[in-house]
């Protein structure tokens, strides 16, 4: 344990995004998503939910601030105005950490291609459907 760091940021999770760069994307994923097929480096997250480990994550990593999209969600049943329970816990906790930003909605394979192209994933044990996220790190200003 250290001091003010959320406990669900493990050491393998911290040292994934700590060697992050600027621009590289980390996916937080639900139980159902195919997390070690996808994988380049994959932190197992099991028996947390997506909505805890986004609202860790963004304890410590800043969104891309250069760029007008830096978080990206599916599009629940291709719909990309239909807003399922796990995107709302979504947006209040991007809210919180990153209020100027909000998740942009991708259809089908465009998320799933998103995710593939992650320099990692996190997967956790989220039981909703639809309950993933991409997040493209921003950089900490001098």
């Amino acid at each position: 344990m250290l001091k003010g760091l959320n406990p669900l940021l493990g050491p393998d999770l911290l040292k994934v995004l700590r060697a992050m760069g600027h621009g590289d994307e980390v996916a937080i994923v639900d139980g159902n998503y195919p997390a070690d097929a996808d994988a380049k480096r994959l932190i197992r997250a099991d028996g947390h939910s997506a909505s805890a480990l986004l609202d860790a994550i963004l304890s410590v990593m800043p969104l891309d601030e250069m760029v007008p999209d830096c978080a990206f969600r599916p599009a629940a049943y291709l719909d990309p105005n239909r807003m399922e329970p796990v995107f709302a816990d979504f947006e209040r906790i991007l809210k919180t950490w990153e209020p100027k930003r909000q998740a942009t909605a991708l259809i089908g394979t465009d998320f799933y291609n998103r995710v593939k192209g992650c320099y990692a994933i996190v997967a956790t044990s989220e039981a909703r459907f639809y309950g993933n996220i991409v997040l493209r790190k921003g950089v900490i200003h001098p």
